[in-house]
């Protein structure tokens, strides 16, 4: 009995023991769980935001400098694109010439149309010498045909009509009145013949004579020869084969065209400014050349102070030599010059390159490489134009050869450098 309580006892203490140890262990553990989890929070939030801040700089620093590169990049982009390679061969095969922009003085100008004139005391008109049918030849003329002085410009026959032959009547009568007037001659020292009698004759003679020089050399197969006087073109034939013609009537204009006279017709709202026209240039429509005035020994004539009663337009008119082949009576573009403009950005008019009524020019970047350049246009004297905008001064801009170069640059255009990340 006794042995079985110290049993128990021993087991009640064992079992006390262990108790204690396990709630002892139980509380250690529980807080050694406690501490880790709060380590490892507080480690896991230090991590996070460690990972955070340097996530966020390595972002900013990444997107810094790759900004730094798409600016670096849009820099070369901004200095490549639309460069037009033009080698300096191909420049001087096709006669590229460039010239810098400089600001100087720029005529203003009226532009308008108007007509090519022969000048007055120019003009000649052949009269017919004898009565006839009119008879060309085998010669044809036309309106615009140069002749010479002395030079056929038709016939007049007559042998068929029933007066006869005008030559030979001609001839005949003046030999009948050189005699007469002869006999006469010698016979009024005498007193034989009345003085009045031998004025008669020698009248008579005087004629004849007139009458058979107007045809004498001149009788053809074909009749007698209408002659040029001067030197100069055919303006107009005003009859035609076949035609009978009397004495004294027109055949023909004869032109010299040393002179001619510049008609411009000009609207009523510039009036106030034709008083300031100083000289012209104008353009034709057959040679495409502008003609200036001022290297034609041109004048102002006049201008009309008032329009026509049939017409809205004032005639401005000037005279001019004809050292070209200028065609009178041809219709023209006319720029007339006014008061000088200073200080103006004028470029000649084939630097321009014109695309759906947009004009643009080419710039010289350097050597063998060229920009396109959109430009404003101003005022248009016929040779240069003003530039409103797209040019500044000391600009090397393309004055000969543009349009090869927008034919090239249509084929090896400097690509923009790209970069794509």
């Amino acid at each position: 009995m006794k042995k079985i309580f110290v049993m128990w006892v021993v087991l009640a203490y064992i079992f006390s023991s262990c108790s204690g140890n396990t709630s002892t262990h139980h509380v250690h553990d529980h807080h050694h769980e406690h501490n880790h989890t709060h380590e490892h929070a507080a480690h896991t939030h230090n991590h996070e935001e460690h990972n955070h801040e340097h996530g966020t700089h390595d972002h900013t620093a990444h997107d810094h400098n790759h900004a730094a590169h798409d600016h670096g990049h849009e820099h070369e982009e901004h200095s490549h694109a639309g460069e037009i390679s033009f080698k300096k061969a191909q420049a001087e095969a096709v006669g590229l010439q460039t010239s810098q922009v400089v600001p100087g003085t720029f005529t203003n100008v009226i532009k308008t149309s108007g007509r090519i004139l022969v000048a007055q005391g120019e003009e000649i008109t052949v009269v017919a010498t004898v009565p006839g049918v009119v008879t060309l030849g085998k010669l044809s003329f036309v309106e615009g045909t140069a002749v010479r002085k002395g030079q056929a410009v038709l016939s007049l026959a007559s042998s068929n009509l029933s007066d006869g032959n005008v030559a030979s009547k001609a001839k005949f009568a003046f030999e009948k009145a050189e005699k007469e007037f002869k006999r006469m001659e010698s016979l009024v020292g005498d007193q034989i013949v009345s003085a009045k009698d031998f004025e008669q004759a020698r009248l008579n003679y005087e004629n004849a004579k007139l009458a058979w020089e107007a045809v004498a050399g001149k009788q053809t197969k074909d009749g007698v020869s209408v002659v040029s006087p001067i030197n100069g073109y055919l303006k107009n034939l005003q009859v035609k084969e076949g035609d009978y013609v009397t004495v004294g009537q027109p055949l023909a204009t004869i032109s010299q065209s040393n002179r001619l006279v510049l008609r411009a017709e000009v609207s009523e709202k510039y009036y106030p400014y034709l008083a300031s026209i100083q000289s012209a240039n104008f353009r034709t429509p057959y040679d495409n050349i502008t003609y200036k005035l001022a290297d034609l020994h041109g004048r102002l004539l006049s201008y009309g102070k008032a329009s026509d009663s049939n017409s809205f337009f004032v005639p401005v008119t000037f005279e001019f030599d004809n050292k070209g082949a200028i065609i009178p009576g041809s219709f023209v573009e006319i720029y007339l010059l006014t008061t000088p403009m200073e200080q103006v950005i004028s470029i000649p008019i084939s630097a321009l390159i014109e695309e759906q009524g947009i004009y643009s020019v080419y710039v010289r970047e350097h050597e063998e490489a060229y920009r396109k350049v959109t430009v404003k246009l101003g005022a248009n004297n016929g040779t240069e134009v003003q530039i409103l905008s797209g040019l500044k001064v000391g600009d090397e801009i393309v004055t000969e050869g543009a349009y090869q170069i927008r034919l090239a640059s249509a084929s090896n255009a400097i690509p923009a450098h790209s970069h794509s990340h």
